[in-house]
């Protein structure tokens, strides 16, 4: 079990994140700070595996914040909590886990405490020590009108090739970046990203069922059925069973 901090200056806001971490089996004591300084006055007696910040609290923001406990000894993974999507850059220049956006939604919040859990697993140590030691996760600069946030490499589930550009598709949405396929398939293919057709790249991490002897071969991820190309049938025969995944036909 891990145990957290959160730092908001609204009480409601607080109280609500603690109930909904408090559901979570994965989380043990959650300690509450109502700002910033008060925040690294409990750090210093209580250290935490994880802390939940409020980015626009008065005095020490939440990114003041961030920065103060990368000098602690033993710094917790951070996850920014706020209704503001401008600061996604700057949270993942100081190495946050994680970016929610309030209102806070339970199932996006066991996202957050999977990762913290992950980091720790990789890193083979506390979850404390999990932010500095864990590999650093690929993020991607994606654009939503006017804004730009991060998202995790890992939750794109499959690509779809739109021309010069590619379409991310992630469990919430989907994201164009003006990259084309072809880059994509060579920059990802370490990260267990293949080709199945020319108009799609696919993680087999996500993949829920394959169909490679149907007269149609395809693949699916999740509920989404996806056509695959018989000239590259065979390259992801290999690429499957190297994975340990067996396809059923």
């Amino acid at each position: 079990m891990i145990s957290v901090l959160i730092a908001d200056d609204e009480q409601p806001a607080v109280d609500e994140l603690a109930f909904l971490l408090g559901q979570d089996p994965r989380v043990g004591t959650i300690h509450r700070a109502d700002s910033g300084s008060e925040a690294i006055r409990l750090l210093t007696r209580e250290p935490v595996d994880a802390a939940f910040l409020d980015i626009h609290m008065p005095g020490l923001t939440g990114f003041d914040l961030a920065r103060a406990l990368q000098r602690f000894e033993h710094r917790p993974a951070f996850v920014f909590v706020t209704a503001d999507e401008e600061g996604a850059l700057e949270a993942f220049d100081l190495a946050a886990v994680d970016y929610l956006l309030k209102p806070v939604r339970a199932e996006r919040l066991a996202r957050s405490v999977t990762r913290i859990v992950e980091a720790m697993k990789a890193a083979g140590t506390g979850a404390a020590d999990a932010a500095t030691s864990a590999p650093a996760l690929e993020m991607i600069a994606v654009t939503l009108g006017a804004t730009t946030r991060m998202i995790r490499r890992d939750e794109v589930r499959y690509v779809q090739a739109q021309g010069d550009y590619a379409r991310l598709h992630t469990d919430e949405a989907s994201y164009l970046v003006r990259v084309p396929m072809a880059d994509l398939e060579r920059q990802w293919a370490d990260a267990g990203y293949v080709r199945v057709h020319r108009s799609y790249l696919v993680s087999l991490a996500h993949v829920t069922r394959v169909r490679l002897g149907a007269d149609r071969p395809t693949i699916s991820v999740g509920p989404v059925e996806l056509p695959v190309s018989r000239r590259l049938l065979p390259a992801l025969r290999d690429r499957l069973e190297a994975a340990t995944l067996r396809p059923r036909t």
